[in-house]
């Protein structure tokens, strides 16, 4: 069986990571990478350090809008499908890389497998509902990480080809903390102490493009007292120069900004943040493996069951809310096991 993988965002190479470990030897694996992120903290150093292959076809696509990410995307994924012929073609998550990956081969009539399938946040303002929903639609293969999940894809008539697997990511936490703990040296080298601190990461494009909410969340972190961390996203921070905001930033005492870092030294860094504030659904759910509190910068979120489990917690850019969550939010509630058991690949490739 040959079996194309389809990538091109920062967390779909960690959760490439682990089912690329297992499909190995068994299969035939052709990568592709979309180039949705190219440069070096947002794209090779995922390669580098979790020992991914190198793909098989760069596409090269870069920034731009939606319609030309997914438009271009969708012209040279179809050259790569064509010339290859696989058997099937995995997608992961949410990205415009999904949404291009999951229509391409199904115009070729070849089966799409959609890991990290049925997550709703039943809010179609946001770009990645819109490719969740259309890719699990156009998949043959719904590998969902949660009951949740399942629940979510037969609410939409989605029944057959739909798995309870686990969470990929969750996979591939488990194993990076263990090399985290032995390797990385990310507290000593930016002088902070272990729970000292607040992490902050920002990228959504509800955030980012509209700026009274970008503002609204900068005000918010200004007057903070607390230590913040924060590695900012290529996007965001042009969003806060182009907005005046990158200066104010720049002049707080208490903020640390840096470059985005590697998979290892992040999980550090949330391993042992006092508390994560995110509109990340990643963080959102490795702040719930670590069980460090996370307040999201969002309304909603597909990621339910953290926030039942008392561990997380919507303020939306409410500067008011932010600064209560992070004096106030202190759970200790126990955590069910939603996400699985850490073996998600191995069950995918059982599957397959």
């Amino acid at each position: 069986m040959k079996i194309i993988t389809i990538v091109g965002a920062r967390p779909q190479f960690i959760k490439l990571a682990p089912l690329s470990q297992k499909l190995k030897g068994q299969y035939k694996e052709v990568l592709i990478h979309t180039g949705q992120h190219y440069d070096y903290e947002m794209s090779k150093v995922f390669f580098d350090e979790l020992g991914i292959p190198a793909p098989d076809y760069h596409l090269g696509v870069g920034s731009g809008s939606h319609a030309y990410q997914t438009g271009k995307m969708l012209i040279k994924i179809e050259e790569v499908l064509v010339k290859e012929k696989p058997d099937v073609v995995l997608v992961y998550g949410d990205t415009n890389s999904t949404l291009a990956g999951a229509l391409a081969p199904s115009k070729l009539n070849i089966p799409v497998g959609h890991v990290e399938a049925g997550l709703r946040s039943f809010d179609r303002t946001m770009p990645e509902e819109i490719n969740r929903v259309v890719s699990d639609h156009l998949s043959s293969f719904c590998f969902a990480p949660t009951q949740t999940a399942v629940a979510n894809l037969k609410k939409e008539g989605i029944e057959n080809g739909v798995y309870l697997t686990g969470d990929v990511m969750y996979d591939a936490a488990l194993k990076g903390m263990e090399i985290a703990k032995e390797k990385s040296q990310i507290l000593a080298q930016l002088g902070l102490e272990e729970k000292g601190y607040l992490l902050l990461t920002l990228h959504r494009a509800s955030n980012t493009d509209i700026p009274q909410n970008l503002s609204s969340i900068v005000e918010a972190i200004l007057g903070l007292e607390e230590k913040i961390v924060f590695p900012v996203h290529p996007r965001t921070k042009k969003a806060l120069a182009d907005y005046g905001l990158l200066d104010k930033l720049k002049g707080n005492p208490h903020l640390k900004i840096t470059t985005p870092v590697g998979y290892f030294d992040f999980l550090m860094l949330e391993y042992q943040a006092k508390k994560i504030l995110t509109d990340s659904g990643g963080v959102q759910k490795e702040a719930y493996f670590f069980k460090v509190p996370c307040i999201t910068l969002r309304e909603k979120t597909e990621w339910v069951e953290t926030v039942e489990d008392g561990w997380n917690i919507l303020v939306g850019t409410n500067k008011d809310l932010i600064h209560q969550a992070v004096s106030g939010f202190n759970p200790d509630s126990k955590q069910r096991e939603v996400f699985g058991d850490g073996k998600a690949s191995e069950r995918i490739v059982e599957i397959f």
